[in-house]
């Protein structure tokens, strides 16, 4: 067994390690990446063929997490796991997304990358190390890759930037950003900031690099003590030069002719390269077609790639007629539907959203249970893209990780914006009506506008750009697009999306294609994304200024109240009986949850009179009765002495009979008083050793004229006889008996 081990040592003097040649030895390659008691296998597979007719390349990379990673049981009635949770997806997608360009263009090979978490403390975060152990297995492997790369996560704590923080660090950052690179070159970044600048952004993207080119110089070792320095040979294309010149000499100058047009309408568009492209083919017979036709389309779209790229770069005219900085028509409107509590539609050009708010409470949380990260999330925004959006006949079938990627970007640079405190849990849908070029910006916009039009008191409203780049000469020659379209993302070298407030960055997410982008052209995109971010703000504010002063009328009403952390079980009472009888009573929604040593209690309604009745109620039960106070109580029990009433929640005390009237009553039939009467009572008094509650309704009624208080007798001193109870006449008192006397043992039986 040939096990090759590689160290990275971190700043901070914690490790990595990579070793290969122990595990999983059947796949094309596999590696175990190990920091503290955080253990990553990473296995990679490829076909040696690729399916016929396949000019893409088909890559799959899954991330899972093993619950035993940490110690625990799966969820749900089979205790195992089951499909991947949308973190899970999330991490795929980040590794999907550095791995994917730098596989040989003609390299069409069906290639699977799993990555599985199969140790952890909960201390070092694993997300950060997966995109290092899929690029070291697929070193260690004979597939050809223009690799190696890594990814880390850098953090800004305390005005510092750390690589790969811990959770509990992690939790003081100001800066949370994932970083992929090759020795040379960025190509993937994606992350949240609390309103960052557009320099600090860079400078941290300096600073991964730097930990990247360790990582990188690590797997370039590995692989060659491994012996995997020779990549396998491949003949995924079957190409003809002599076509592919033939096609662009008879399609360049009218794709060229199309590209400048400045059409507007996306279809239209379409359309018209495909007439170009079929003229071509119509000089080809059905037997010639059958035999070339897939070469022709592969050529033509390298055709009107370079057309596209060509007019921008030479002429400074995109497919749309734009100057690169121009931003397409922006419209807006909010409370287009009545239903939800907050709703918006944003449309830029031909990409629209249609976006709902949906306000609730604590019951409506969405419970987080994954292998490293439990808790609740108050915050909710989920994507949807119908086929129908792009003009696809094509059914629905749920959402795909496309959804599931664009919805966490829009939910990163919305959340920051949530008062910490803010007592309601917020759902956002955004449905994506037409798209042509960044759904995602459009959804952060209209969902900036559905939560003003909600009454959510957001701190400040966010917008969101996407940027483009036309790159040629390594860089030398380039142009940075903004608001890109659909074709300019397909057929450019980026995609940088950007969203923030006024005062800084929120979030962002960018693919690089290209080899040799430079920070220069880095710095000059997110200069030219704050000009249009602040475009589009202003374009926000124009539909609405500020979000409403108060909620939807059939919004539900929510008040929060901190109570002692002992009087918590009081008003949950025995198996929930008070909570619940509060709830059946007041109609209101009562939940409680213990925190930062108290109790916090959330009250939500569809009415003022519902919270007012249950906040009523619960104050009566963590409020401590006061001698001299008036009560309204409910006659819970009768006495043959008395009734039992009930003047505060959960706090009852005896009236007694004669306490209820002036008028002398001899049995509780007397007083007409039963079960479930409302009376008024006042506490005269607390026994401090028993607690018992001394209660009278009648100091609370008028005396009666000529009302006389029965005469009380003094008590007697202590061994004083009371005169007027004389002690009763026995009689004489018979002569004792000296039953020892045998006469007298008679009297004994």
């Amino acid at each position: 067994m040939n096990v090759v081990t590689k160290t990275i040592t971190l700043g901070d003097g914690r490790t990595i390690t990579i070793e290969t040649g122990k595990l999983a030895k059947q796949a094309d390659g596999a590696v175990m990446v190990t920091m503290g008691k955080t253990m990553l296998l990473a296995t990679v597979c490829s076909a040696k063929d690729a399916a016929p007719g396949t000019d893409f390349m088909p890559l799959s990379v899954d991330y899972k997490e093993k619950f035993a990673a940490n110690g625990r049981f799966p969820g749900g009635f089979t205790r195992r796991e089951g499909r991947a949770s949308d973190y899970e997806i999330l991490v795929s997608r980040l590794v999907d997304r550095a791995l994917r360009p730098l596989f040989p263009d003609d390299y069409h090979a069906e290639t699977f990358v799993n990555v599985t978490l199969y140790s952890a403390d909960g201390e070092d975060m694993p997300d950060a190390l997966a995109g290092l152990a899929a690029s070291a297995a697929i070193a260690v492997s004979d597939i050809p890759f223009h690799g190696p790369i890594s990814e880390v996560r850098v953090a800004r704590i305390d005005g510092k930037f750390v690589i790969n923080p811990t959770f509990e660090a992690l939790e003081k950052a100001d800066m949370d950003i994932m970083v992929a690179a090759t020795l040379d070159n960025i190509m993937m970044v994606e992350g949240e900031m609390k309103e960052v600048s557009e320099m600090d952004l860079l400078e941290a993207m300096r600073v991964a690099h730097e930990a990247i080119k360790v990582h990188c110089q690590a797997q370039l070792e590995l692989m060659e003590a491994a012996g995997k320095t020779v990549k396998r040979t491949y003949c995924h294309e079957v190409n003809d030069e002599a076509l592919r010149q033939d096609v662009h000499e008879k399609t360049f100058a009218k794709a060229y002719a199309l590209a400048t047009a400045c059409n507007t309408d996306k279809h239209a568009r379409s359309e018209n390269f495909e007439a170009v492209l079929k003229e071509y083919k119509a000089t080809f017979s059905a037997e010639e077609l059958a035999e070339k036709e897939g070469m022709i389309n592969r050529y033509y779209h390298d055709v009107e790639k370079e057309a596209m790229r060509r007019s921008i770069l030479d002429e400074g005219k995109r497919l749309d007629g734009r100057k690169t900085t121009e931003i397409r028509p922006i419209w807006s409107e909010v409370g287009y539907l009545p239903g939800p509590h907050g709703s918006a539609v944003f449309t830029r050009g031909e990409t629209q959203s249609l976006t709902s708010v949906t306000l609730g409470t604590k019951r409506d949380e969405k419970m987080v249970d994954e292998a490293l990260m439990q808790g609740n999330e108050r915050f909710l925004l989920h994507y949807n893209f119908p086929p129908f959006s792009t003009g696809e006949a094509r059914a629905s079938r749920g959402i795909g990780r496309r959804e599931i990627g664009h919805g966490n970007l829009a939910f990163r640079a919305l959340k920051p914006m949530i008062p910490t405190d803010y007592p309601y849990v917020v759902r956002v849908v955004s449905d994506i009506l037409e798209s042509n070029g960044s759904s995602s910006m459009a959804t952060v916009c209209a969902g900036t506008l559905a939560l003003m039009d909600a009454g959510v008191p957001i701190k400040k409203p966010v917008s969101g750009i996407a940027m483009g780049l036309i790159s040629e000469n390594k860089g030398k020659n380039f142009a940075v697009l903004s608001d890109i379209l659909g074709d300019e993302d397909h057929l450019g070298d980026m995609d940088f999306k950007v969203t923030g407030t006024k005062d800084g960055i929120t979030a962002t997410q960018m693919d690089i294609k290209v080899d040799g982008l430079s920070f220069e052209i880095l710095e000059k995109a997110l200069m030219q994304a704050h000009d249009g971010r602040m475009h589009i703000l202003g374009k926000i504010l124009e539909t609405m200024p500020e979000p409403r002063a108060d909620l939807k009328e059939h919004a539900p009403r929510i008040v929060t109240m901190m109570i002692p952390k002992e009087l918590i079980g009081a008003v949950i009472g025995p198996g929930g009986k008070i909570i619940q009888g509060i709830q059946a009573e007041s109609g209101a929604t009562v939940s409680i949850e213990e925190v930062d040593g108290g109790g916090r209690i959330e009250i939500a309604g569809t009415n003022k009179a519902a919270i007012d009745c249950a906040m009523d109620k619960i104050k009566g039960i963590v409020s401590l009765p006061e001698i001299g106070e008036v009560y309204p109580s409910k006659v819970k029990s009768i006495m043959a002495y008395g009734a039992f009433v009930e003047f505060m929640p959960g706090k009852e005390g005896l009236l007694h009979i004669s306490e209820i009237n002036w008028q002398r009553f001899d049995t509780m039939e007397q007083t007409g008083l039963k079960e479930g009467d409302k009376i008024d009572v006042k506490l005269l008094e607390v026994d401090q050793k028993t607690g018992k509650f001394k209660l009278s309704a009648k100091v609370l009624k008028e005396k009666p004229e000529g009302y006389a208080e029965p005469e009380r007798r003094p008590r007697p001193e202590r061994g004083e006889r009371d005169e007027r109870r004389p002690r009763p006449d026995r009689g004489e008192r018979p002569e004792r008996k000296d039953f020892r006397d045998p006469e007298n043992r008679n009297d004994l039986v």
